[in-house]
Order: structure tokens, then sequence, then C-alpha cells
């Protein structure tokens, strides 16, 4: 039962040290109060509750929370498991059931109850439970016993949760220390990254309906305005970091987006607009990995990224596969014929998976190792959300880019694709064999698309039309890189990320797209073969 765990969290020693700052014990009559009709005499019963010795207190509010709180009208018992408890003696009593019920309260009381109960996790064993407290009570101070927090902050360990404690007992405290003691709460709050701190010293700058400062101490205000002026230094290089962060995942999944089409494009020469459709097939294919090992082997289902990777790889170049061989060979040297058709098979694919997985998205979730975020360096960087799935996207697509660097420059079928596309007759003539070279290449790059859809899956909705959000920042990448340029592709996508991220708060999402193509366009003007162009008989991947 919830209420014996943290009756257990308070020790004799506890009592011993913090019990002669609570009034005296809890009596019943205090707690049938609780259960009349008379909202002022509820919140004196749990006022009373709260001042009562913190083993009885806790024990008392979490059976409130838990509804076992139970009363006849005049005995007050918590139902355990062995019996009906009485909360102030602590023995087992005889009581007719069905005389019992629960107290009838309302959502101001309910409020006060789950106020008063974070108090008192402050003394909890998990450390996760201490800071969901700390940052509770923070955002709450009303009705908050100093005696506690301080105690707790005594006993705790964990050097990030004691910088909260300092924190906390600073805006408890400041309303009556002396000037000396106030100026080194406001240092101390002023190296906070909490928001709710800062609000707080924010609010002892504003004026009251008299029309006077809540802060009368001119020299505590301007610690003051000091202090929130190096909290906005720090927060603006965090939000830098964060933009800088965000642009590198969005060009993480624009890289592995464009990667394929960089090689495919490079080397044959094919604008493919069904190469949006490859990112789909390898999401969906990461979708099927996961319901058959939700269904199969449940226990491993953290495990199913492992398997679902390489089964989108092979999904997708095997599509692309069919893709080159049935449709895209008979179209070589032909554009806009090329154009055409792969724009046919972009919207064949999507209606296909309409008909077999449905037009609604479907759910593939985060596995745990995934989930949740981190918030490093808090002191310099207040505020800065990294998201485990958004970093390991990251580094995934960086060792995607090394895989390919290996297959296309120490494998002799690399060696072949650099060959075709820096001068296909010329590598034709020394025996090369550029029609299989096209397929494998072609395969090869869906297969980089279909790996860039699994990751997508773990960030976004997977859906008949996921690839058409991402075909044309992919073209824009290739375009600026340079055609067939792996090193050129790279930085084209961080690029575009970092930019449109950067842009995205003051203009807007619409108008940034439509400044990085005008942007695109002058830059081609100038410079038509993109950042990266291939010289001599080295194709510099």
């Amino acid at each position: 039962m919830k209420f014996r765990v943290l009756n257990c969290l308070f020790t004799l020693v506890t009592s011993l040290v913090i019990g002669n700052t609570f009034a005296a014990d809890l009596s019943q009559k205090d707690l049938v109060q609780i259960f009349g009709e008379e909202f002022a005499a509820k919140q004196s019963s749990i006022n009373k509750i709260i001042k009562a010795p913190p083993e009885v207190a806790a024990e008392v509010l979490a059976a409130l929370q838990d509804e076992s709180l139970l009363s006849d009208g005049k005995v007050v018992v918590i139902k355990t498991n062995e019996g009906y408890l009485d909360p102030i003696s602590h023995v087992i009593v005889k009581i007719d059931e069905s005389s019992l019920e629960t107290p009838n309260l309302n959502n101001i009381l309910r409020s006060d109850i789950e106020t008063a109960a974070s108090q008192f996790k402050l003394l909890s064993k998990d450390p996760e439970i201490r800071e969901q407290s700390l940052n509770s009570l923070m955002a709450d101070m009303s009705g908050l016993n100093v005696a506690i927090v301080k105690s707790a902050k005594e006993k705790e360990s964990n050097a990030g949760l004691i910088t909260k404690f300092n924190e906390l007992i600073a805006m408890l405290d400041y309303p009556s220390s002396n000037e000396e003691d106030k100026i080194k709460a406001i240092q101390t709050m002023g190296n906070s990254s909490s928001a709710k701190v800062q609000e707080f010293l924010k609010g002892l700058l504003k004026k009251n309906d008299a029309g006077e400062f809540i802060e009368p101490n001119n020299t505590l205000r301007v610690a003051i305005e000091l202090a929130l002026r190096d909290y906005q230094s720090r927060k603006s290089r965090s939000e830098i970091v964060s933009n800088i962060f965000t642009g590198l995942s969005l060009g993480s999944v624009l890289l592995l987006a464009a990667m394929g089409l960089a090689i495919t494009y490079g080397l044959i020469g094919v604008i493919n607009m069904a190469h949006g459709e490859f990112l789909m097939v390898g999401a969906y294919a990461t979708f099927i990995i996961q319901s058959i090992f939700r269904a199969h082997f449940p226990g491993a289902l953290e495990y199913y990224l492992v398997f679902a990777a390489p089964f989108s790889f092979m999904a997708s170049a095997m599509l692309g596969l069919v893709l080159e061989y049935l449709v895209l060979r008979h179209l070589y040297g032909r554009p806009l014929e090329t154009l055409l058709a792969t724009f046919g098979v972009s919207l064949l694919m999507m209606q296909l998976v309409r008909v077999i997985f449905g037009a609604q998205n479907v759910e593939v979730a985060n596995p745990s190792w995934m989930s949740g975020s981190f918030m490093p360096f808090q002191s310099i960087f207040p505020g800065l959300l990294i998201p485990y799935n958004r970093l390991i996207i990251f580094f995934f697509s960086i060792f995607v880019v090394f895989i390919t660097w290996l297959v296309l420059n120490k494998t002799r079928m690399g060696l072949f694709v650099r060959a075709v596309t820096q001068n296909r007759t010329m590598a034709s003539c020394v025996g090369v064999k550029t029609r299989q070279i096209d397929s494998y290449a072609f395969a090869f790059g869906a297969g980089i698309a279909g790996l860039g859809g699994c990751a997508l899956s773990q960030i976004g909705n997977v859906g008949p039309d996921l690839g058409q959000t991402y075909i044309i920042d992919s073209f824009m990448v290739v375009v600026l890189g340079g055609v067939g340029q792996l090193a050129g592709t790279i930085i084209g996508a961080f690029g575009l990320g970092i930019l449109s991220k950067f842009s995205e708060p003051f203009i807007g999402a619409v108008l940034t797209k439509i400044g990085v193509l005008v942007m695109i366009i002058l830059f081609i003007q100038k410079r038509p073969q993109g950042m990266f162009a291939l010289k001599g008989r080295s194709a510099e991947m």
C-alpha cells in the first residue's frame, strides 16, 4: 500500500529532529472534522494534519489521496489489507463496515492535500520522487512547512537536489530575512536554472496596488535585476545551443533522406520522385518488425529496432531493385519521362500502403532507451532539453554516413560506382557492367532511404504521406551540396537544418522554406555545380 511505503520513509530520527517544530499530535476529533459538511472545518482539519508529526501526517495524507481514509462519524480509520487501522494509535480496530464513508472533498481541498503530500515526499528514498516533489513545491509554495524542507535538505545526498533545496529554501526564507541574507538568497536564486525561481525574482520587482515595489529596498532590487540579466544571458546561450542541436537533428533526417538520392542522381541522372516513398517503406518495415515482436517476442520488445534497421534497409533496397529493373532502366536518358514515371510510382506506392495498412497513421513506439530526455549543464544552459531519440538518430546518421563512405571508397562496387559516375563511357570500355552497377547503386541508395524511414518512425508519425514531407528538401540538399557528392550532401543537410531552425522563430516555417528555396536558387545561379563538384578522375567522395 502506498501509505505503508510512505510511512516507512519517516524514521524515528526524523521525528526527533523536527518533531518539536510541529503542533501536538493529531486526535480523532481533529480527523473527524474532515468528514463534516463545513468547508472551514475541513480546511482546519487538513492544516492540523499537516502540522502533525511527519510519520502520522504522511500516512493520513496518503490515505486521503488513496480514498482509504474512512469514518463512521465518530472514529476515523485507514483501510489496510490487515483490517482497519487507527491512524493515531496504529492498532487494528473493529468497526462496522456498513457505516463507513469517505470524506466529501472539493477541488480546493484536494489541491491542498496534494500540495501537503508533496512536502512529505521530500523525505522519500526515491530521488525521482524527491525531485518531482521539489518541482511541484517550487510551483506552489502555499502552505509549505519550512521545517520539513530544511530537514529533508539535511538528509539529501544528491548534489543536484541539494541545489534545488537551497533555491526553495531561499524563496521561503526571503520575506523574513535581513538584507545580508537576502543578498545571499538572491545570488542563490540568480544561479538557478528554474523558470519558477526566476518568476519569483521578477515578482519582487513588481508594484503592489499602492504603487510601491514589493521589494522596497533599492539595493536589493538592483541585485535582483543583475541576477535576472545573468539568467537571461544564460538562457540565450541555451536557446542558441538548442537551435543548433535541433538543426543538427533535422539535418540528420535530411541527410538520411538525401544521401541515397545523391548517389542515384549522381550516378544515373534520374530525378526519382518516388525516393520519398522509400522512406515510407522503411518506416512501415519498422512498424512490421515492432508488431512481430509485440505478438511473438514481447520480452525482447526493447530491442526490436536492432532488427528493424536492417529489415528496413533490405525492404527498401529490394523495392528499389525492382523499380530500377521494371521502370527506370527503360527510361535512361529521358529525364522528363523518368520524372513522370517515378511520380506515378510514388502515387501507386502511397495508395498501396493505404490499402494494406489503412489511411490512418500507425503507431511506432520508442523503446525505453530512446524515450525521455536529459538536461545537461543546467548551470550554463538553463532549460536546455536534449531528447534521447533525436540524439541517437543523429549518431545513427553519422554511422550510416561512415558505412556509406566505406562502401564507396573501400569496396570494389564503390570503385565501379565512382568510375561510372565520373565517366560512364570509359568505365564501360574497361569492362565495368554499367547497367548492373546502376541497379546495385540504385538499390543501395533506396536502402539508405529505408534507414532514414526507420529513424523517422522514432520521431514522427508514420503514414502513407511520410515521404512527401522530405522529398523536396532532399532534392534541395543534393543540388546545394553537389550532384553525387557525399561531403556536399552532409554539409548541405546539416546547413539547411540549422538555418531552418534559426529562422523559424523569427519568420515562421512557411517563410523559412521559401527563403531557403530562394537562397538555393541564387546560389545555383552563381555555382551551378553546387558546393562540391567532380574534378578530373576523382569522384572526391
